[in-house]
């Protein structure tokens, strides 16, 4: 009887960025407006085969829709950590990427390439990419498998930054706050 080798360090590496950091198989939401919808049905069986729970937030079909919809609900299931990251697809990324922005902690980016996905986690600790629909497939989940294996840097700069950000999105709500009681007299 022959036994085949097996890399227990890609094994190992495979079963360590699919878990998350409570041991957990690891939830990824995705969401996409219409332009989206095809390329997310192969993003999904992807990571599906490749061990992660997905979480689809929809659209589940082709025709037209307000990709906004879609931005807020799963920026929303970001920040209350229903899952650990999020992918959105639009017909460029752009509109969705705004849309998730608005939602109160959502670092959402806009990513064409591996270097942008692998600097937006470990400069900018990026909770959502997004990517353009058309994207070809290969470099779509290129993209997507930098995202999700590179951590975060917690170096003190970027620290800093993201600290700086918080501050500015809790300063505005107070300020609406303020705006909101004076209205009212």
């Amino acid at each position: 009887m022959q036994f085949k080798k097996v890399n227990f360090k890609i094994v190992f590496t495979i079963l360590w960025y699919t878990i998350n950091n409570r041991g957990e198989k690891m939830k990824i939401g995705i969401a996409n407006d219409h332009r989206g919808y095809p390329l997310k049905q192969k993003i999904k069986k992807y990571l599906v085969k490749k061990g992660y729970e997905v979480i689809d937030y929809g659209t589940n079909a082709e025709e037209s829709v307000d990709y906004t919809e879609y931005a807020f609900k799963i920026g929303e299931a970001v920040v209350e950590k229903e899952v650990d990251y999020g992918i959105v697809i639009c017909g460029t990324g752009i509109g969705i990427s705004i849309a998730c922005n608005k939602v109160k902690g959502v670092r959402c980016a806009k990513v064409d390439n591996e270097r942008q996905a692998k600097l937006t986690r470990m400069d900018n600790d990026a909770n959502i990419i997004a990517l353009d629909g058309s994207m070809v497939i290969y470099k779509a989940l290129d993209i997507i498998d930098t995202y999700l294996k590179t951590p975060y840097s917690n170096l003190d700069k970027h620290n800093r930054r993201l600290t700086k950000i918080k501050d500015y999105e809790e300063s505005q709500k107070r300020n609406l706050t303020k705006e909101e009681t004076t209205n009212e007299c």
